[in-house]
């Protein structure tokens, strides 16, 4: 079983739209160049960004609900959770923070120890495609985590189990500038009330915590759980005041050139807010979670 002593890496974000056309056409216009759409055999599909720091966003969308509704029945822990999100919240938003895994299945045995698995391991595989034409097959196993008391947030450790041999430099490359992501912000009205859950599922026991939430550095990038008046207060992000749990609310990305970003989202004509040295993008139509921009150091 892998060591437990080290801070996990985050892997992805999935970010639930209703059409893919339109996360592509929304994440052109920040910058982003996006991968070919890729289907999955459970009735999902998505259109992945990847960051040169080896994480990637991903905006899934619904490609076949009858297939997806088997799934579900026969207890698939990604589209259970994929189905209640959209549900609950919308078909637009932050689902699931996933982190990186070289053994899956120990993951899920070291989640169920610690009392935080939400069923069972996932294996699946699919075809990725690059702009040129070149392809391959790619194929993963994910172990599920999470705390009951947050049923609109989802939990995963992803192990790929085997890559497409293609050459992925050409998608790394970003008009933006996007280097790596820096870091998950997400919300709750007491957040510390879910520091044991964090610390098992990332394997971080340190935390910072202040009045507007807590703070945990990952391996490469930081999680951090906010109030609602936190949320506000930083990055005008308007969280529910009321209802309990955690809810992923949007992501911190590092680019390369700060002025380069801000002066791309004018001329694209997006609707953004400067504060400081973060450019905030507010939700819109195919970008369900706040993006915020910042220089990458």
């Amino acid at each position: 079983m892998p060591s437990r002593q080290s801070p996990r890496a985050i892997d992805h974000l999935v970010l639930p739209v209703v059409e893919l056309v339109d996360a592509r056409e929304r994440y052109g216009q920040l910058g982003f160049t996006v991968a070919p759409d890729a289907q999955h055999p459970f009735g999902t599909e998505n259109c992945c960004i990847f960051l040169p720091d080896g994480t990637f966003l991903e905006p899934l969308a619904i490609t076949h609900r009858e297939t997806c509704e088997t799934w579900s029945k026969k207890g698939n822990p990604f589209i259970r959770r994929d189905q209640a999100y959209r549900f609950r919240v919308g078909d637009e938003g932050f689902s699931h923070l996933v982190i990186k895994s070289d053994d899956a299945s120990a993951d899920h045995r070291y989640f169920k120890k610690s009392g935080i698995s939400q069923g069972k391991k996932v294996r699946f595989s699919r075809r990725f495609e690059m702009p040129d034409g070149g392809a391959g097959e790619v194929a993963f196993k994910l172990a599920f985590a999470g705390d009951a008391r947050s049923p609109d947030s989802g939990y995963f450790a992803c192990e790929p189990t085997k890559t497409a041999k293609v050459d992925r430099s050409a998608l790394l490359k970003h008009e933006n500038g996007a280097v790596r992501l820096k870091e998950v912000i997400a919300t709750e009205i007491n957040p510390t009330d879910f520091q044991y859950f964090f610390q098992d599922f990332l394997s971080q026991r340190h935390m910072t915590a202040d009045s507007f939430g807590m703070s945990f550095e990952t391996a490469n990038a930081r999680l951090t759980v906010l109030t609602p008046e936190g949320a506000r207060v930083f990055y005008g992000i308007e969280a529910e005041t009321r209802q309990r749990g955690v809810r992923l609310e949007g992501f911190v990305i590092g680019v390369a050139d700060f002025e380069h970003s801000q002066t791309l989202l004018d001329r694209n004509e997006v609707a953004h807010e400067k504060r400081g040295e973060s450019l905030i993008v507010p939700p819109a139509k195919g970008q369900g979670a706040t993006i915020i921009f910042e220089a990458s150091i």
